[in-house]
């Protein structure tokens, strides 16, 4: 079967497509993948910046979707079950994987397989910076930043199935386009934004801050949450890592907070049940949208990494493997 391996931590140009030998093990689910979800941690990887180094070659990926092939008995999962799966040590950038049963997850049939190999990883996220990090309660407000990106949209899906009012902050009006079509309540571009946050809100600013992007506009997230308002720190895609002077968060009561949800699952492995068992029936009741991603062939993959490093991808990205 195909596969891209990574060879060289060199970036996107450190990738190969190869021939592998097709996974068999009886134990786990074996899945025909149909689409691979890219991710910024995909990305980072290439570069060894990512926190988990893996040795070299390897497949990167992390998610995918497509239909079982075989299942071990009392999996729940039976031949030809369309799923979205979460791969770990062997990586999701192949035709056909073998997967723990824990980390395979029924479609509903209203999430097509393209869409569905995105989904896990960046909804997932966001439920739980919204959840479980920030603690969201009814009627609150959710700034989004890069609001655009594949976490941004999927933020926005996730805050509005759960009935929150959001503010999508994006940096170009395409993106202000496909913000407004994932269901932010108001879109602002990234020039002039905090201004822009304090008319909305009449002054207040806003109760949740989620931001994957850090870099010079943290300090402004500071300034523009309500009192007793959270900023959660997803991910620093700007590039630089910023600080915090703590006299800020004395001001008007507010806090700061990480969501790793692949570290805090180390913790307590049964969450990721807990949120499939809270987000399936949004999904199948079409309250949660799951839009299409931009598709690249598999012998791309190195074209779909680059359009996350320039910040040219507009919502998800994924690699076909059929």
């Amino acid at each position: 079967m195909k596969a891209v391996h990574l060879v060289e931590a060199t970036g996107p140009e450190g990738l190969s497509l190869v021939d592998v030998d097709e996974p068999v093990d009886p134990a786990r689910v074996v899945v025909d993948l149909h689409t691979a979800g890219v991710s910024f941690p995909d990305l980072l990887q290439t570069t060894g910046g990512y926190q988990m180094v893996r040795e070299l070659p390897c497949v990167p990926g992390i998610e995918g979707a497509g239909t079982v092939r075989s299942a071990p008995p009392g999996s729940g999962f039976v031949p030809g079950r369309r799923v979205a799966v979460l791969t770990t040590g062997e990586g999701s950038w192949q035709q056909t994987v073998a997967v723990e049963p824990s980390n395979v997850f029924a479609l509903p049939y209203v999430v097509s397989l393209s869409a569905g190999s995105g989904f896990l990883l960046n909804y997932l996220t966001a439920h739980f910076a919204l959840d479980e990090r920030a603690r969201y309660r009814a009627g609150e407000t959710v700034l989004i930043h890069g609001a655009a990106g594949g976490l941004g949209t999927a933020a926005l899906h996730v805050a509005s199935a759960l009935g929150l009012e959001t503010v999508a902050v994006v940096s170009t009006g395409e993106k202000e386009r496909i913000a407004a079509e994932s269901g932010a309540t108001h879109v602002v571009s990234v020039d002039g934004w905090k201004e822009r946050v304090q008319r909305i809100t009449n002054g207040r600013g806003v109760d949740i801050i989620l931001d994957p992007v850090g870099g010079d506009r943290f300090t402004d997230s500071l300034r523009s949450l309500a009192p007793n308002g959270r900023l959660v720190v997803l991910g620093f895609t700007g590039g630089d890592i910023p600080t915090v002077k703590v006299n800020r968060l004395l001001l008007k009561n507010i806090s700061v907070t990480g969501a790793g949800w692949g570290e805090y699952l180390k913790t307590d492995p049964r969450y990721l049940q807990r949120q499939w068992q809270e987000l399936y029936p949004l999904l199948g009741s079409g309250a949660l949208r799951v839009p299409e991603p931009t598709l690249y062939p598999l012998a791309r993959a190195a074209d779909a990494l680059t359009s996350l490093s320039e910040r040219t991808a507009v919502g998800k990205v994924a690699l076909s493997l059929e």
